[in-house]
């Protein structure tokens, strides 16, 4: 049984779920309820803790022309350009048809990285609470370089050491956890405008024994955790999305939809979908050209491919060149929010991306850069984005910048929001492909791979981690 669409209202809809450990939850809860302090620092002290990180190491990252790139080339009979060694990525072509939306056809390079990935976080108890052991990472892509990343994020071409470099450090707890606890373990997807069916393994992973810290490491507790994501460009994509996977405890009484009646609405929008999508040479893929410094579209806009030189004295290596995409113009993520029968929703966006495993993922309700859009008018134009631009200051809930991948994107930033909306603005029966979801049905999803984009992962977290309360 659903229930009605008013206001404060009883929720009557039950849930279908897989058993909850809810000692975990509590302890979960309990970690994110410490905000202030944990057993490594204050948070109020943690900017300075990462300014220090950064002032002990050499960090440099200069934009190249292709014809500098070591080890990187583009193939003469395909254009693709890729890596001599075969492995970590490369950059081809791909051609999509979709059948709804205002563009239906189109071509683009893509990365395409078929090997899978580990973003891993450990946890710890200390004095009774929980803490992740978070990394002080420098990635060549993010504007500012040095970001809050998992204990362990690398493909498996770094912690393999195909590049003949030291060691991911603490990677064993999560190749082999041994005696460990693991509390969360997922694959997940990666940016489906971007990547070509792209899966990293997310994990969270407990130990009770001792942990040797490395300087470039700090312990915190959830809740400092959520502190930092009110920060812009502080907590990087990757520690993002494996926060998501935390399997906290949301206190909803019910739900608009059923879970069984998600899944089937779900279910649903991936059969009635036709997507195809082929790789193509990327020397020959329609609309880009290419120079001697990028290739990018004839239009100007969506993104450009470039390359970079880059020197990181604390990294596998210390020394290296690689392709980048870079964006044109910011992005906007956002989920509209509402309450029914008092319980918080959130406006699900059943969202069809080339790259992605299977047609659909759910979504923000808004996941749009507004430059791209630009020109489109009326019912070209995307649904909500309007709304969610120009949402007054007492509407929004939460607002940051934050950078997307940035080992493998350049300047690529969102800003994020919770954004409240009313009858008027996001009906309780919405348009076609939009779902109204609560955070604990998102949370249950994203116990399992490829039903929650990695930009909903990203303002998910900000609930698990207790930055947001609706």
């Amino acid at each position: 049984m659903t229930i009605g669409i008013v206001e404060n209202t009883a929720v009557a809809a039950p849930a279908l779920r897989p058993r909850r450990d809810d000692r975990l939850a509590a302890r979960l809860a309990r970690s994110a309820a410490e905000r202030a302090e944990g057993a490594g620092m204050r948070t109020e002290d943690f900017a300075a803790w990462l300014e220090e990180r950064g002032r002990s190491h050499r960090f440099a990252v200069e934009r190249i022309p292709f014809a500098e790139l070591d080890g990187w080339s583009f193939a003469p009979d395909t254009g693709d350009l890729a890596h001599r060694s075969g492995r970590f990525f490369r950059v081809e072509g791909m051609r999509a048809h979709v059948d709804e939306g205002p563009f239906r056809r189109w071509e683009q390079p893509v990365i395409r990285q078929p090997e899978v990935g580990i973003l891993g976080i450990l946890a710890k108890e200390f004095d009774g609470v929980l803490h992740f052991l978070m990394q002080a990472k420098m990635e060549p892509g993010n504007r500012n370089l040095l970001q809050l990343s998992p204990t362990v994020q690398a493909t498996r071409s770094n912690y393999t050491r195909v590049h003949r470099g030291s060691k991911v450090k603490y990677v064993e707890y999560f190749t082999r956890p041994g005696g460990s606890r693991v509390l969360a373990d997922a694959l997940q997807s990666e940016h489906g405008s971007w990547f070509l069916r792209k899966s990293n393994r997310n994990m969270l992973v407990e130990t009770a024994g001792d942990v040797p810290r490395d300087p470039d490491f700090c312990w915190l507790t959830l809740g400092q955790i959520g502190e930092l994501l009110r920060r812009d460009n502080v907590v990087n994509m990757d520690a993002r999305t494996v926060l998501a996977c935390a399997p906290v405890a949301h206190p909803e009484n019910g739900a608009l939809h059923s879970d069984t009646e998600l899944l089937s609405w779900f279910t649903g929008e991936r059969s009635r979908h036709e997507v195809r999508v082929e790789r193509v040479p990327l020397g020959r893929v329609e609309g880009w050209r290419r120079g001697e410094s990028s290739i990018e579209h004839v239009d100007g806009r969506y993104f450009k491919v470039v390359a970079v030189s880059v020197e990181a004295d604390n990294r596998e290596v210390r020394g290296w060149t690689q392709p980048l995409f870079e964006p044109v113009g910011r992005g906007v993520t956002a989920f509209l929010t509402r309450r029914f029968g008092g319980v918080p929703h959130l406006l699900a966006h059943a969202r069809v991306e080339g790259g992605f495993l299977d047609t659909v993922e759910l979504g923000p309700t808004v996941q749009y850069t507004p430059a791209n859009y630009a020109r489109l008018s009326g019912a070209y134009r995307p649904p909500f984005l309007d709304l969610v631009l120009g949402a007054p200051p007492e509407r929004v809930r939460y607002e940051a910048v934050h950078s997307e991948e940035g080992g493998r994107f350049l300047n690529a930033e969102s800003r994020y929001l919770f954004v409240e909306a009313d009858e008027s603005q996001a009906p309780a029966d919405p348009p076609p492909g939009y779902r109204w979801v609560t955070p604990g049905q998102l949370t249950s999803l994203v116990r399992h791979g490829h039903y929650v984009n990695v930009q909903a992962r990203t303002l998910l977290a900000c609930l698990t981690t207790g930055t947001v309360e609706l």
